[in-house]
């Protein structure tokens, strides 16, 4: 199940929105010279476009005109590379700026992986950021491939220069039919304000507990959160209940007085607990929506020793859901110690994953990297917000970039960060990792991940 508001997703960050819905302006102002290709000079290149070649002569494209575009091959050639580019003039420093670009796409195995359009920016006519960004993109309707992306100038930007980069191809072709450019309007920031709690009880009972964690949902309704996270199997932490004790089907009583909480302060909770389903036990995190309803849960994959001894059923899937302000995901606490979970919810759109924890998020000792740097790295690796609720440690709220936004510094209550899931930050010199990595991924060499190792590692 997933609930879920329809509204404008737009990127922003010194120089990059992006909206599926941006507003257009007149055809007069549009920036690109020749924005259909079809004006072709003496030497076959269309006028105002430049192609760029590899050093290696052999890996290029043949690149000629045809009266629908300009076609790339590389017949021979699967690991071919190229492009055209153009210079753009007349950009106002601080103006978002609409660009589209259409091109079709023969046999291209991974059109994602292949065919990019990208602006960089400049001044005086010198690149200002190495990278540059790549327009969102490609959107794939049969064999035609669309980008649409708004992007706005740095402030001392003066030009631009946009360009449709292809690589590895094998065997497959490229027509390049249009590329546009002109000013636009803003979509306004996605504000978010993500809560996490930090509170462990003891010597308590399953129905004490219940009580302790609505009260923080009750504290975070008042700070005005849209969503807060509590920790992992809170009917069982601090009591002498076992897992086999306090599981419960889903919906059930304990979703129920949670989702009464949700519902009366306008909320969405993660929280985890123990699930009943036929002859299994499952260690679940689930999802309340603002009207207190189950929206969503996940089942804990990764189980630690304890817990498949006592016969736990680990989950088998990696659901993301859709909320009212986002794409969110929840991992179980074991499963941070696997880098492929998080990269999984990722690949399949998530802007936050919660994490209900029962062990640690410590911070680094005696040079051994421990659970707080693990949820950076997860957080860095994945252009991701990482939300740990833990019982030791910290609770933490950890931004695309590995920076603690938050932390519950071991101290307890509510814990929280009002971030702009808009906003995007560019590493030095790779770019928005959010649109490079799932690009750059190797997937065809992955396959040993997929099996068990036949021998000790060790």
């Amino acid at each position: 199940m997933a609930y879920y508001k329809k509204s404008i997703l737009a990127v922003l960050f010194c120089g990059l929105i992006f909206s599926f819905a941006p507003a257009e302006v007149g055809k007069s102002e549009e920036l690109v010279l020749n924005p259909d290709l079809s004006s072709v000079r003496q030497g076959g290149m269309p006028d105002n476009w430049t192609a760029w070649n590899p050093v290696f002569k052999k890996s290029a494209f043949v690149i000629r005109p045809t009266p629908n575009g300009l076609m790339f091959e590389a017949p021979g050639r699967p690991y071919a590379v190229g492009g055209v580019f153009q210079h753009i003039k007349n950009i106002k420093g601080g103006q978002p700026y609409l660009i589209k670009a259409t091109c079709r796409l023969q046999n291209i195995p991974d059109p994602y992986r292949s065919v990019y359009i990208r602006v960089n920016w400049t001044k005086a006519g010198k690149r200002m950021h190495p990278a540059g960004m790549l327009v969102r993109g490609p959107v794939l309707d049969g064999q035609i491939a669309d980008f649409e992306d708004v992007l706005i100038a740095p402030e001392e930007a003066d030009g631009a220069k946009i360009t449709m980069d292809i690589r590895w191809p094998h065997g497959g072709t490229v027509l390049l039919k249009r590329v546009r450019m002109h000013p636009t309007t803003a979509p306004k920031p996605r504000k978010v304000k993500i809560g996490t709690v930090y509170l462990r009880p003891s010597r308590s009972t399953t129905e004490n507990n219940l009580n302790l964690f609505c009260k923080q949902i009750d504290d975070a309704g008042k700070l005005g959160l849209d969503i807060v996270c509590l920790g992992e199997a809170i009917t069982s932490v601090g009591t002498k209940t076992k897992a086999t004790d306090c599981a419960e089907l889903i919906p059930g009583p304990t979703s129920k007085k949670l989702g009464n909480a949700a519902r009366k302060n306008r909320i969405w909770v993660v929280a985890g607990i123990y699930e009943r389903d036929g002859d299994h036990i499952y260690n679940t995190a689930i999802l309340l929506d603002r009207n207190g309803k189950v929206a969503g849960k996940y089942r804990k994959i990764h189980l630690p020793r304890g817990e498949w001894k006592d016969g736990v059923t680990p989950g088998d899937s990696y659901p993301v859901f859709q909320t009212d302000f986002g794409t969110i995901a929840i991992q179980i606490c074991y499963d941070w110690f696997f880098p492929e979970s998080t990269a999984i919810f990722a690949l399949q759109g998530a802007e936050i994953v919660f994490a209900p924890t029962w062990g640690n998020t410590l911070p680094d000792k005696d040079g051994q990297v421990n659970g707080e740097s693990t949820f950076r790295v997860r957080a860095r690796d994945n252009g991701v917000y990482m939300v740990p609720s833990v019982y030791s440690g910290n609770s933490l709220i950890i931004d695309p970039m590995g920076k603690i936004l938050t932390s519950s510094k071991g101290k307890k209550g509510i814990f929280w960060a009002e971030v702009d899931l808009n906003a995007r930050e560019r590493l030095l010199w790779v770019g928005y990792w959010r649109s490079i990595g799932p690009r750059h991924r190797m997937a065809g060499t992955y396959a040993p991940l997929l099996k068990y190792p036949d021998k000790p590692t060790y």
